[in-house]
């Protein structure tokens, strides 16, 4: 049943990175279950999810994807044209039914459902970080002390992440190539474009293509192929970030002749946990919130970008998504961006009042 079932995901074109995990939740009813799948009930998976959520403390999200895999499994064992409800009767006087119905499915009934305490940089906080961040770099080459470059390749990547809505590993995956002039707004010289080439995989992608490509940046990458993406430069200052980086201060790392825009002082590229590292300790420094991390720059990008008035369509092609739904969620309205619209409001309220009516004059 597993080996059809992964054949018919395979020739669906899911990558074997959605298959794989999808036929272990399967395994894990089975073993939970002790019990073959033309033998599962709604009360099996019921007894299966109760445990998950009540004694393991699953998330909600979890158990939708399980749920999910477990109904997909299902609706593949009773389906007629592969024949298994027929055999299951022959030879076990049983049959699969599709234990995942309406009545036991979880419901989606939130838009997001991750932690309440996740959200974007306020503009002083931004300002704050930046200038904690440069004032180190500029301290540390005043005084001669060696790696005053690597922290201003953090103060860099901070700005580029928050100027370009990029996720961490967009980040720091980013080379010296993915940066392009923008013929329409010739203003922002070279760095008018910044190619994306591993953005988020898309759900139910191509496979990445194994080999030299697939292992280039470490071990063998599995999974769906990463989505590309073209961010446009917006803001005059992250061109000039961006110059400053790569023509005075990026030649002086160790690990210059490296392809990547970001090189670490010990590799030719900052690894993940590193970035990681140094945001949260230079958060921890001034005293920043602890629920603030690096997705808080995607989120204070497509904040600002909002409150700015870009067009919806705009902001959700720069950032990458699928679907404008999951832009909004990112949308963390400034409380002073909701002052100044209610005191514009009012104000204009005021003034129609202040001003009297024309008076038509009659002949």
């Amino acid at each position: 049943m597993l080996t059809g079932w992964r054949q018919q995901m395979l020739a669906r074109n899911l990558s074997r990175g959605t298959v794989e995990p999808r036929l272990r939740q399967v395994r894990a009813l089975v073993e939970h279950a002790n019990e073959y799948p033309w033998a599962w009930s709604l009360a099996t998976v019921d007894e299966w999810f109760a445990d998950l959520r009540s004694v393991k403390g699953v998330a909600r999200s979890t158990i939708r994807s399980l749920q999910v895999s477990i109904r997909q499994f299902c609706e593949y064992l009773t389906d007629p044209a592969y024949q298994w409800p027929a055999v299951c009767e022959q030879h076990f006087g049983s049959h699969p039914i599709q234990p995942i119905t309406e009545a036991n499915r979880a419901a989606h009934v939130a838009d997001y459902e991750g932690s309440p305490v996740r959200r974007a940089f306020t503009r002083t906080e931004l300002a704050t970080l930046f200038e904690h961040v440069d004032a180190q770099a500029c301290a540390r080459q005043a005084e001669g002390v060696k790696g005053w470059a690597t922290v201003f390749r953090d103060s860099v990547m901070f700005k580029v992440a928050y100027g370009f809505g990029t996720r961490r590993n967009e980040t720091r995956m980013l080379d010296l190539v993915d940066l392009s002039p923008n013929p329409k707004a010739s203003e922002f010289g070279d760095y008018g474009v910044l190619a994306v080439r591993h953005g988020k995989a898309q759900r139910g992608s191509a496979p990445k293509r194994r080999g030299v490509l697939a292992v280039r940046h470490g071990k063998a990458q599995r999974g769906s192929a990463p989505k590309r993406r073209g961010v446009l430069t917006v803001w005059p200052w992250t061109a000039d970030v961006l110059a400053q980086w790569v023509e005075q201060v990026r030649p002086m790392m160790e690990h210059h002749d490296s392809p990547a825009l970001f090189p670490s002082e010990r590799g030719p590229r900052v690894s993940a946990n590193a970035l990681n590292r140094r945001l949260r300790g230079y958060c921890d420094e001034l005293g920043l919130d602890p629920a603030l991390g690096f997705h808080s720059f995607r989120r204070s990008y497509v904040t600002i970008l909002f409150e700015q008035d870009w067009d919806p369509r705009f902001v959700q092609d720069q950032v990458g998504h699928e679907h404008a739904s999951t832009t909004s969620l990112y949308t963390c309205v400034s409380s002073d961006f909701r002052t100044r619209t209610l005191r514009r409001v009012l104000d204009a309220t005021a003034a129609q009042i202040r001003t009297p009516p024309t008076v038509q004059e009659h002949p």
